[in-house]
C-alpha cells in the first residue's frame, strides 16, 4: 500500500509545531527574564504525535534512529532527534519524485516498508540499527515460522519444508500441500508449484545460509539486503495466499 503523502505531511508538520520552542510570555505587569524555553505541546500531545510520526519516519526514513544525529540538542530539546529526522522526511515526501526526476534517476524504487510484513516486522528493529545481513536472517526465520504456522508442521523447516508444503504430489496424512491455484493436471500447475519450490530453495540455500554462516565483519550493503528482503517478500506472499489442501478432504481450507 501507498503511504498517504497529504496525511502523512500533515502529521509530520502537526508534530514539528508541538515540538517547536518558545520562550513563554511574561503575565501582565510582570518582566520576567529568562533564557529557558518550553516545547509549544504539552507532552501528552507530543508523545501522543509521536507515537504517529515513528512510524511515518519507519516508512520513509527506514535508518532515521542511526543516521540522525540524537546528542545534538536534546539538552535543549530532547525531541531534537525526531524533529530533524521529521523535517527530512517532509522533504522527502515533498521532493522525492522531483529530485530523481532532475537526477535523471526517475525509476521505480522499493522500499522495505512496502515488503510482506512477516519479512518487514521480522527485520524491522535489526534494519533500523544498521545490521541488514542479520535483518535478512531474522526475516528468514519469520518467513520459516508463519509457513510452519500455515500448514501446521513443526517437523520441518526452511527448504524441506517448502519442498514439503509445495510438492505436487496429493496431500497426505500429516503433511498438507500449499496450492497457488487449482491442480488441473496441467502444465501451467506444475509449473508454479515447481517454480515455488525452487524459489524457496533458492532463498533459504543461497541467500539465508550465507547470511546465518558469514564470517567476516564486512556488513552487507544495504541495497543488497534490500533486494535479499524483496526475495523473502515474493515467497511470503505465494505463502500467504497460498491454499492449504489436506488429506482426504474436498474442500481446501484458506
Amino acid at each position: 500500500m501507498e503511504i498517504d503523502i497529504t496525511w502523512a505531511r500533515e502529521e509530520l508538520a502537526n508534530f514539528l509545531n508541538l515540538t517547536d520552542l518558545y520562550r513563554r510570555p511574561s503575565p501582565p505587569g510582570i518582566v520576567v527574564v529568562t533564557s529557558q524555553r518550553s516545547n509549544r505541546g504539552s507532552q501528552e500531545e507530543i508523545i501522543a504525535s509521536a507515537h504517529v510520526v515513528e512510524q511515518i519516519l519507519d516508512r520513509v526514513l527506514p535508518e532515521w534512529r542511526t543516521s540522525v544525529d540524537k546528542t545534538g540538542n536534546t539538552r535543549i530539546n530532547r525531541w531534537s532527534q525526531h524533529r530533524e529526522a521529521a523535517q527530512r522526511a517532509d522533504a522527502a515526501l515533498a521532493r522525492d519524485a522531483e529530485v530523481r526526476e532532475r537526477l535523471g534517476d526517475n525509476a521505480p524504487r522499493l522500499s522495505a516498508g512496502t515488503m510482506h510484513p512477516w519479512v518487514w516486522n521480522g527485520a524491522r528493529a535489526l534494519w533500523q540499527s544498521g545490521h541488514f545481513r542479520e535483518a535478512v536472517t531474522a526475516a528468514a526465520r519469520q518467513v520459516n515460522a508463519e509457513t510452519q504456522n500455515k500448514v501446521g508442521r513443526r517437523d520441518l523447516s526452511e527448504t524441506k519444508l517448502f519442498q514439503n508444503a509445495f510438492s505436487q504430489s496429493p496431500a497426505r496424512e500429516n503433511e498438507p500441500r500449499l496450492r497457488l491455484m487449482e491442480d488441473d493436471g496441467g502444465d501451467t500447475f506444475r509449473s508454479v508449484h515447481r517454480g515455488a519450490m525452487a524459489f524457496a530453495e533458492g532463498c533459504y540455500a543461497g541467500i539465508r545460509n550465507p547470511n546465518s554462516h558469514e564470517v567476516s565483519p564486512a556488513e552487507l550493503p544495504e541495497h543488497e539486503a534490500l533486494e535479499q528482503l524483496a526475495a523473502f517478500s515474493v515467497l511470503a506472499r505465494w505463502v500467504d495466499t497460498a491454499t492449504v489442501v489436506h488429506a482426504a478432504t474436498t474442500q481446501p481450507s484458506a
